[in-house]
């Protein structure tokens, strides 16, 4: 029974007030005042005794008289407005105090003004307790200090960012350095990450970091496509925490603070020699903060994570995730586009020459889209300056440069008669250099689908009469009309031979 609730049952039995601030413990005075207060307002001993504690306490303590002040009534209408006006750069309490006190000289003292005005700004600030899923976020952060570890050759300080991670369900963390913030480092510690988990929660929650977010908004923000590209691979999502909400990731921000304590401290005077060992060292202090058991808790991190979390993550995929890259390009003129990073050039058919294509490449592929489709796939190459190319790739010309050999022009000169398979045969008997060789070839194939094709195939056999295997020749003779003359006796000269006997011989006799 309260206090007050004593002090009315003595009341309503007759006692005296001496009697009552004996038997209670209290000043005369004190019970004196509320017997005064009853008494002027009429009110009913019994009816008091039947309220809840609360409700009559309210009765006999109204509050602070301070907010009844009329200086209060002066001041509560400016409060909104002073609070946006200290956001302003070099206002403080003290200078608006002042200002408040030239517009109302009896107002408020400097510090009952301030004692409002943070009462105001506080209430005007709610916290939320959020509760959390098991199994259903990872926040992610990036420590502000920095660990390092010594090179053993050159005895350089070599600096590193500590990236941290924590299951806000049982606050089981995660700890590793990596050499910076850059995308390749963030993907490689948050799949580390989730390999220490045993599985993938269902939302990934970062901070808004560039390697992570790429255009910051409250209501849609623009993810990095390299970790929008991992959170597809791994089956999750990407819930980036708002703008300088840090209460969003409160436990991530607090856990920030326990590694400091656990990991940093206790590290302080140790020396290592490579990053391998910096993290030997973090993932058994991380090990030993997980297993210690929480305040006001009968339970470890550890052990909450195994019991109520590790059974309802996702599984991790079969194969592990390649870093993509993206790249932006115009396909050149000769239907190639370079890869910058490797300098290296990549064919395209060449219906796309002079339009924008998206290049994606990781470690080992590379596959080029224009316009949401996939025109061409290669098996990425490191060759500086190189091409590589696929035939189909090329135009109909350009093929038919690329197939020119000897059996090529035989092969073609076959299918239209047999005069000219004979006559590219004596062509490239000549041992001339090959390009004179397929010009040659490519002009007499020219005039066979412009000329009377009969008449081609009787200068091909003119010409191999005549020994004289040139374009020229066959040209000429189709021009001059050459066909219709009767064809003359090819002199032949009598070859040398030892065994001849000449005009001296028949001289003697």
């Amino acid at each position: 029974m309260s206090l007050i609730k004593q002090l009315l049952k003595l009341y309503q039995q007759g006692y005296k007030i001496k009697t009552m601030a004996k038997g209670l413990g209290i000043s005369k005075n004190t019970v004196k005042s509320y017997i005064v207060k009853i008494q002027q307002n009429q009110w009913d001993p019994k009816h008091l005794i039947e309220l809840e504690n609360p409700v009559l306490e309210a009765k006999f303590h109204a509050g602070n008289p301070a907010y009844k002040d009329g200086r209060y009534d002066q001041l509560k209408d400016q409060l909104d407005d002073l609070v946006k006006e200290l956001k302003k750069r070099g206002v403080t309490k003290y200078l608006l105090w002042e200002e408040y006190r030239q517009q109302y000289p009896k107002g408020y003292s400097r510090s009952q003004f301030c004692f409002h005005l943070s009462q105001h700004m506080r209430a005007g600030k709610p916290s939320m307790v959020l509760l959390h899923k098991p199994g259903e976020k990872l926040y992610m952060d990036f420590a502000g200090d920095k660990m390092h570890y010594t090179d053993p050759l050159s005895g350089e300080q070599i600096w590193c960012e500590v990236f941290v991670c924590c299951m806000p369900y049982s606050d089981y963390g995660f700890a590793l350095a990596i050499p910076t913030q850059k995308s390749d480092d963030l993907i490689y510690a948050l799949r580390a990450c989730l390999q220490h988990l045993g599985g993938v929660p269902q939302v990934l929650v970062p901070d808004n970091m560039k390697t992570a977010v790429a255009k910051a908004s409250r209501y849609e923000p623009d993810i990095n496509q390299i970790l929008q590209d991992f959170a597809d691979h791994y089956g999750t999502a990407v819930l980036p925490a708002r703008v300088r909400k840090p209460k969003d990731k409160a436990l991530v921000e607090n856990h920030v603070n326990l590694i400091y304590t656990r990991v940093y401290a206790k590290l302080r005077n140790e020396k290592f020699f490579s990053l391998t060992e910096l993290n030997m060292a973090i993932q058994e202090k991380m090990r030993e903060h997980n297993q210690t058991r929480m305040q006001e808790k009968p339970y470890s991190r550890e052990e909450k994570f195994l019991a109520e979390e590790k059974a309802l993550l996702s599984a991790l995929p079969a194969k592990p995730f390649e870093l993509k890259c993206y790249l932006q390009c115009t396909v050149r003129t000769n239907n190639h586009v370079k890869l910058g990073e490797d300098r290296h050039y990549y064919s395209v058919p060449y219906q796309y020459i002079g339009k924008k294509v998206k290049i994606i490449y990781t470690k080992s592929m590379v596959w080029i889209y224009c316009s949401g489709q996939q025109i061409a796939v290669h098996t990425r190459q490191r060759g500086p300056g190189q091409y590589t190319s696929q035939r189909d790739h090329l135009c109909s010309q350009h093929q038919h440069y690329l197939d020119r050999s000897p059996a090529y022009y035989l092969q073609r000169a076959s299918s239209r008669s047999y005069q000219m398979y004979q006559l590219f045969e004596y062509i490239f008997k000549q041992g001339k250099y090959p390009e004179q060789l397929y010009n040659t070839c490519d002009g007499i194939l020219n005039l066979y689908k412009k000329a009377d094709q009969s008449k081609v195939n009787k200068a091909c056999q003119m010409a191999i009469d005549h020994q004289n295997y040139s374009y020229k020749f066959i040209l000429n003779i189709l021009q001059n009309n050459m066909l219709e003359q009767e064809p003359k006796e090819v002199e032949k000269k009598t070859p040398n031979h030892p065994n001849i006997r000449g005009q001296s011989y028949f001289d003697q006799l």
